[in-house]
């Protein structure tokens, strides 16, 4: 191999690397937000964490790495790994809450269609007892 392609080698190798670094500090931002419960903030910056997962796996595609830079992504994706799965529980746990405000809406609209009928009726009657004590 050349002095050249040696260099380059390694250039792409330190570029993939700091690649893999962006990320990690991505999803280390992202494990801070989901811990805050900023919701609409995450959901943003998912969207941008995507788009960089997608440019990586082009990356990586094309780089080889030695031995020392294989250590190095595999500590860096067990990193990014294990916020991933700490983001994703957060988000099960907001999903879940959501379910149960959504239930709780829709109960209370069902028992609000069920009894706004009676209770106009009564408005009605009440206002018709009102009238008729007023005439006497």
């Amino acid at each position: 191999m050349s002095a050249s392609t040696t260099a380059h080698g390694q250039s792409s190798q330190q570029a993939l690397l700091e690649n893999y670094e962006t990320l990690l500090s991505r999803v280390e931002y992202m494990h801070e937000l989901a811990n805050a419960e900023q919701w609409a903030e995450l959901i943003d910056q998912r969207t941008s964490y995507v788009v960089l997962v997608e440019q990586l796996r082009e990356l990586d595609a094309t780089v080889v790495l030695d031995v020392p830079a294989q250590q190095r992504k595999a500590e860096l994706l067990e990193s990014i790994l294990e916020h991933d799965v700490d983001i994703r529980r957060h988000l099960l746990a907001r999903r879940d809450e959501l379910g149960k405000l959504i239930g709780v809406t829709q109960r209370q609209r069902d028992l609000h269609r069920a009894y706004a009928p009676q209770q106009n009726a009564a408005a009605s009657y009440s206002s018709d007892d009102t009238g008729s004590t007023e005439s006497t």
